[in-house]
């Protein structure tokens, strides 16, 4: 399809007047966000990583209960990863959590204070080239760059690049970067793109910056820039073990590395064979509970809970209950719970969290 060019558009990269017209819309329209306006290096590195892949109405209701638990960098370093896991329940990617954790221990053990500077920031644990741009600039000032994806796509549509590089996007953007108000720049640049130069129907005609764009000149905003290509999720049954005794249901902690690592889930095993694992007597057969299907960025898992109900074969308690003098291992005491659905006190991923839901309707309905 061929378009008439609306105008010929003006150079973004050349022209001061960009800046100022971006920066202006950005100060009387800018959404009225929690962290918004916020300086303390803490509380923005704690917002930018709770951004990272999730949208913002979400975590608005995580951000202040997040600092009332956690009120700066020496309440998260002391907390336990439990607590931590806990905190950010439901939030997703937990693996952001831990690397604030680790994040914090860092920063206390080299004397309490984040680093001013992108590249002292990025190295700390979890902390990307995005994060410590965003960090950076808005907490200190320093004139770098933060490139999301509303940053691409807002650049790709000014400068009608239709499938931009990292290093390409990093050269612009860096040229771009408003020396005297960096952070609000940025801020500026990310609000424009998930406001006004959004990926589906932009309001063009309300872009401040419309002069200056190569795709509204073109017509070719709906086309750009080309989404980047990404492999189809495999597809996976896991059978979960919903071991019921005394009207508690057993979980265990996941391995630290890999999908949910850290957290807490039923686990991934046949539900005889892991009471028996536990020292348990099976009361009758496994029954099916209602399949929970969730996904991930590279898997759609369907989850396949199979609710047993047991006994223990003598006095005492089974594997996994502090003070337990039930045949077991000291491992499976450490990283097992019994747990009662309506207190339970670690994260649980939202498709585990559904699981127990529906064990408990199930006792309700039995």
């Amino acid at each position: 399809m061929k378009y008439t060019s609306k105008h010929t558009p003006k150079d973004p990269l050349a022209d001061p007047d960009f800046r100022a017209a971006l920066l202006s819309h950005y100060d009387t329209h800018a959404r009225d966000l929690p962290w918004r306006g916020e300086s303390d290096p803490y509380r923005v590195l704690v917002s930018e990583v709770m951004l990272q892949q999730t949208r913002v109405e979400t975590v608005k209701g995580y951000y202040d209960r997040w600092l009332e638990r956690f009120p700066d960098v020496d309440s998260l370093a002391d907390a336990s990863e439990d607590d931590v896991l806990k905190a950010w329940e439901g939030l997703g990617y937990y693996r952001r959590a831990r690397n604030l954790h680790r994040a914090a221990a860092v920063v206390r053990e080299r004397g309490g204070s984040l680093p001013r500077a992108q590249a002292e920031l990025r190295a700390l644990p979890g902390v990307g080239e995005y994060t410590a741009g965003a960090v950076a600039s808005i907490a200190f000032g320093e004139a770098v760059p933060a490139v999301d994806g509303n940053v691409r796509r807002v650049l790709a549509r000014l400068m009608g690049e239709a499938a931009p590089t990292a290093g390409w996007l990093r050269e612009r953007a860096a040229r771009l970067v408003e020396p005297t108000r960096p952070g609000d720049w940025n801020q500026a640049v990310m609000e424009h793109g998930a406001t006004v130069c959004t990926p589906q129907a932009p309001k063009c005609g309300e872009c401040p910056v419309a002069d200056w764009c190569a795709a509204d000149a073109a017509g070719t905003q709906a086309e750009l820039p080309v989404p980047a290509k990404r492999a189809a999720p495999r597809s996976e049954r896991i059978r979960l073990a919903v071991l019921e005794w005394d009207d508690l249901v057993l979980i265990r902690r996941r391995a630290p590395d890999g999908l949910l690592g850290g957290l807490w889930a039923f686990p991934e095993e046949e539900p005889v064979a892991l009471a028996m694992e536990c020292g348990l007597v099976p009361g009758g057969h496994p029954v099916p509970l209602t399949d929970v299907v969730h996904r991930f960025t590279h898997l759609e898992a369907t989850y396949q809970p199979m609710w047993l109900e047991c006994e223990a074969p003598s006095p005492g308690s089974p594997v996994g209950v502090s003070g337990s003098d039930a045949t077991g291992t000291d491992e499976l005491n450490s990283e097992c719970q019994w747990v009662d659905a309506d207190a339970v006190d670690v994260a649980l991923p939202v498709a585990q969290r559904k699981v127990l839901d529906l064990w408990r309707t199930a006792k309700e309905d039995a």
